[in-house]
């Protein structure tokens, strides 16, 4: 028997909570002989409806979904609380869930937690994340084919961490900590576990997509942004927590390596662990706060011969929206906004 977790992370969610219960009612990771499953909403520092919406919708559908109130907010508090504190003692794989997607398959859930037990190796088992746009393109304006065109163009979803939805070996989830107040905090747990809390080289053989061979990807839907302004808004919250992220490794490098892992235990007890570093470590010479790379990755992408012909007005067009988003984050870092912003 497979014991199996579902965290769903949950922050002013009353529009579309309900929908994310019916989502989970019709999973078939609970009729599954082989699976142990307990289903939870970590609804975090709500200031609206979301948990009594929650509790109504999983008495009108009879979901097997209980959901726990959490007074305070944030993705990573909320992580370290779900890992160490919420999820069963005894429970072999736990899944992380934003209550914000869409699931098209019933069996998302059931194969994400078969593939960890299926690949011993894995450590982070992914789901392909999707734009709602991209899946139903049917009466797009311009601006949301050009959005729905532009993703995927950079990042690999095979070695990397969509915090969206994906599931972890349970021990080996309890091997980390997060700091109160990341802004991307998928991006810090990705190098955590690639490089054991950066005490070894990088292993990209631990993170991959949940499909097994000879499967169709496993995948989930998103809401994608739909005017310039929120994708800007989007993005600059992105840059800014991989400026921030980028501190704190520089900073757990400056400690002996066996120093690492509890130095993270103590970050994810106090609030002013991650803004205090902001304010030692920040701005860095000669870029400031945001490193010059968030700037010119798509160019070297085109210098290294990495972007397809058919992309590259795209692609150049992603530069100019990067320049913009870059002088952005670099004000709003400058500003105060960091730790805890969003």
């Amino acid at each position: 028997m497979l014991r199996v977790t579902v965290g769903v992370f949950a922050h002013n969610e009353a529009a579309g909570i309900a929908a994310m219960v019916g989502e989970l009612a019709r999973q078939d990771i609970t009729q599954d002989p082989g699976l142990a499953v307990r289903m939870v909403i970590l609804a975090n520092g709500c200031t609206d409806a979301t948990v009594a919406v929650a509790k109504a919708a999983i008495a009108a559908t009879a979901a097997p979904v209980e959901v726990v109130n959490l007074a305070q907010g944030g993705k990573s508090r909320t992580w370290n609380r779900f890992v160490h504190a919420i999820a069963d003692a005894d429970a072999d794989v736990l899944i992380f869930a934003d209550a914000d997607i869409e699931m098209p398959s019933a069996n998302t859930l059931s194969r994400l937690a078969r593939a960890l037990a299926g690949r011993p190796a894995l450590w982070v088992a992914n789901s392909r994340p999707v734009k709602d746009i991209a899946y139903r393109p049917q009466g797009l304006r311009p601006m949301d084919r050009l959005i729905a065109a532009a993703g995927g163009g950079l990042d690999d979803w095979r070695t990397a961490i969509c915090g969206q939805l994906y599931a972890m070996p349970a021990p080996r989830a309890r091997k980390f900590h997060l700091p109160v107040g990341l802004p991307v905090e998928d991006g810090f747990l990705r190098a955590m576990v690639l490089t054991d809390t950066l005490t070894a080289s990088e292993d990209f053989t631990r993170i991959d997509g949940a499909a097994a061979v000879g499967e169709a990807d496993l995948f989930h839907l998103y809401g994608s942004e739909r005017s310039f302004a929120a994708l800007i808004r989007h993005q600059t919250r992105i840059v800014i927590g991989s400026a921030i992220n980028a501190a704190c490794f520089a900073h757990l490098r400056r400690l002996p390596a066996t120093a690492r892992a509890p130095e993270l235990q103590r970050a994810a007890g106090d609030d002013d662990w991650l803004p205090s570093l902001i304010r030692t470590d920040l701005p860095r010479a000669p870029f400031g706060y945001v490193p010059v790379h968030f700037a010119v990755k798509r160019l070297v992408r085109l210098w290294q011969g990495g972007t397809p012909a058919r992309r590259l007005p795209i692609a150049i067009a992603g530069f100019f929206f990067d320049l913009i988003v870059y002088a952005g984050a670099q004000i709003r870092m400058a500003r105060g906004a960091g730790s805890g912003f969003w």
